[in-house]
């Protein structure tokens, strides 16, 4: 991962693109703190204040679906990067590491203490210490299930009708219609009826 000294794009429109960025520009770090402090807020709601706990994922979130649920608390980088589908249902402590597009589909389930991690980091320690970063999308197709503790690293897509064991390592593509476990994740059966 390096830093093309011809590129003229700002380091927000770098990390839109998927491209290298360093984590620690200005302008990402107020975009950064706008998220949290939304996020801080929205884990203070009443969890019965259903009508402002919406407007507040609304306004977080790049979209957030009809009838959808997610528990406080919730953590992401940026807010804007995750969108989440109608009827999905998000248990208690989810991080979204949302520096890359995560896309969560309709009648997605995830258990508590899931992470959804989309940023990548160089291996050479120059690139690291001078914090320059990437990502890779994740995608969890309609009605995928995770279980709790469930880790989804880089550049995942999980096919629709799915289902991720308890405390599963997510490092690879998933097709529809299979039930995957363990670290990493191996697909161990297809789901009856999908």
């Amino acid at each position: 991962m390096s830093s093309p000294v011809e590129d003229t794009r700002t380091m927000r429109e770098r990390m839109l693109a998927g491209d290298a960025y360093v984590a620690d520009d200005p302008d990402l770090a107020r975009e950064n703190a706008r998220a949290q402090s939304l996020a801080h807020r929205y884990n203070g709601l009443d969890p019965a204040d259903v009508d402002a706990r919406r407007a507040l994922l609304t306004d977080l979130l790049g979209a957030f679906g009809p009838d959808s649920t997610i528990r406080a608390p919730f953590r992401c980088d940026y807010g804007y990067q995750t969108t989440v589908g109608a009827r999905t249902f998000v248990n208690w402590g989810l991080v979204a590491l949302d520096v890359g597009r995560i896309t969560i589909g309709d009648d997605v389930q995830i258990g508590p203490n899931v992470q959804l991690l989309t940023a990548t980091h160089p291996v050479e320690p120059g690139p690291r210490r001078d914090k320059w970063e990437g990502s890779a999308p994740i995608t969890l197709e309609d009605n995928v299930w995770l279980g709790g503790g469930v880790v989804v690293l880089p550049g995942v897509t999980i096919g629709r009708d799915t289902v991720v064991g308890a405390g599963s390592v997510v490092t690879r593509d998933l097709p529809a219609g299979v039930v995957a476990v363990g670290n990493p994740a191996r697909v161990v059966r297809p789901v009856d009826g999908a």
